[in-house]
């Protein structure tokens, strides 16, 4: 063998040999990223998952007072189908849902509009002050517009005395359309932000090219703004149908504000569950409604979404 073969073969062995490795390694099952994924998943299987199994094992029995705990199958969800109360709660939190969801997220996308027209002064207080009452706690929200809305003691019954009329925006009638107006109030901000997050991203270069054109200012909204919303409206809709089908805490707070008996122990699904869970004994029942409203929330969300992705694909 030549001195330069034996060279050749000297260098190429070792570099042969690490590149096998290499491409053994390479089909090797890298578990470094657990290692960061770890200290989520374990509170995620904590406080997420083991509880939905739990609620799901316990909706199988039914306590009774002689004999103790017994199972029952699907003998819960048989009878919340022909449960007047629960379905007229799912009722009134889909009105809802259908009324308060477009309003509020149209005011999202004006104020968003609004804010990325560069047209508004002092839009740095403007976008904060608008966000503030999303870090406001929600009962803290709620307790504020519950004195407000007060005919008794609150600005409206102020307003009464001096204008000599007689408003009561805690009428049976209206109660809904008063916790709507908290809720937007709250989350108004929120949504307002996604909207103007997706709008910062479009170039302002294609805004120069569009005016160069002769495009006015609605045109220029119309066919390129409004466009590259469609990502964004549909992650807001899907969150606040969400938070719409859980709408606890507003009634729950004005229970104890509003006369009468306007806002029963039913007024919403989630008022219902607790309800029958901590007050009347039937933890099993309120469990098995609970999976059933995670379920239509979920299958109407679904649905949102697989909307969205058709319109997006066109």
């Amino acid at each position: 063998m030549s001195a330069s073969s034996a060279t050749t073969a000297g260098v190429t062995g070792p570099d042969v040999r690490h590149s096998a490795t290499a491409r053994v390694n390479k089909h090797k099952a890298d578990w470094r990223g657990w290692k960061f994924m770890w200290p989520f998943a374990l509170v995620f299987i904590f406080v997420f998952i083991i509880p939905i199994c739990y609620a799901i094992y316990i909706s199988f029995f039914k306590k009774q007072m002689i004999g103790g705990t017994k199972f029952v199958g699907f003998e819960n969800y048989a009878r919340l189908l022909g449960d007047t109360q629960f379905w007229s709660s799912v009722g009134r939190v889909a009105l809802f849902t259908c009324v308060q969801v477009p309003i509020m997220l149209f005011l999202a996308a004006m104020m968003a509009l609004a804010l990325d027209s560069m047209k508004l002064h002092g839009t740095k207080f403007f976008r904060i002050s608008t966000f503030l009452p999303y870090a406001v706690p929600a009962v803290v929200s709620t307790l504020i517009w519950g004195f407000v809305y007060g005919a008794k003691y609150g600005l409206v019954g102020s307003l009464n005395d001096v204008l000599g009329t007689n408003l009561d925006l805690f009428a049976p009638n209206i109660l809904l359309a008063s916790i709507g107006n908290i809720v937007t109030w709250e989350f108004t901000g929120y949504n307002m932000l996604i909207f103007y997050s997706s709008l910062s991203t479009i170039p302002h270069s294609l805004y120069e090219a569009a005016s160069i054109d002769g495009a006015s200012e609605w045109q220029i909204v119309k066919s390129i703004k409004l466009p590259e919303l469609k990502g964004s409206l549909a992650i807001t809709v899907i969150f606040s149908i969400i938070g719409s089908f859980q709408l606890f805490n507003e009634p729950s707070i004005l229970q104890n504000m509003v006369p009468g008996n306007a806002i029963t122990t039913y007024y919403t699904p989630n008022m219902y569950a607790y309800n029958l869970s901590f007050s009347g004994n039937q933890s099993n029942y309120a469990a098995a409604l609970a999976i059933t409203m995670a379920v239509i929330t979920m299958a109407i969300a679904y649905a949102v979404q697989l909307n969205s992705m058709k319109e997006q694909m066109k």
